[in-house]
């Protein structure tokens, strides 16, 4: 049976609502993705956040092969309903598959992209392919 408070969210025709991870300690934002309501769901239960990867079409625990899992410390949604905000504890530092802190590394200076923020951990060393 699903939990009532999952009817309340507006969900994407597709099914999905959009997710903003942020870093509590800090406030930086580390990550987008998206959440189906077995993942939202699933991330209530367990306490760390499990997304919906359009990519694999299939749930995605984060860290599941990093081992840079996000322990969620609170899960908020937005005004209009259409958002959610979770705001988690960061294992091993790095949020993003690049092996940086955070998806967010690459600044537009003078019309092009610039990457700003150093590689943390090798993606070879994360992961096993």
């Amino acid at each position: 049976m699903t939990p009532a408070w999952l009817d309340e969210i507006r969900w994407t025709s597709d099914g999905l609502v959009p997710v903003i991870t942020q870093e509590a300690s800090t406030g930086q934002v580390l990550m987008f993705a998206w959440m189906n309501r077995e993942a939202l769901r699933l991330t209530a239960e367990e306490g760390y956040a499990v997304y919906w990867s359009r990519s694999r079409n299939r749930l995605w625990r984060k860290g599941e092969e990093s081992g840079n899992r996000q322990k969620v410390l609170e899960i908020r949604l937005d005004c209009d309903e259409d958002v959610i905000l979770l705001r988690v504890e960061q294992a091993g530092g790095i949020a993003c598959h690049t092996g940086r802190h955070h998806c967010f590394f690459r600044l537009l200076r003078n019309e092009s992209w610039e990457t700003v923020e150093p590689v943390l951990k090798s993606p070879e060393l994360m992961y096993k392919h």
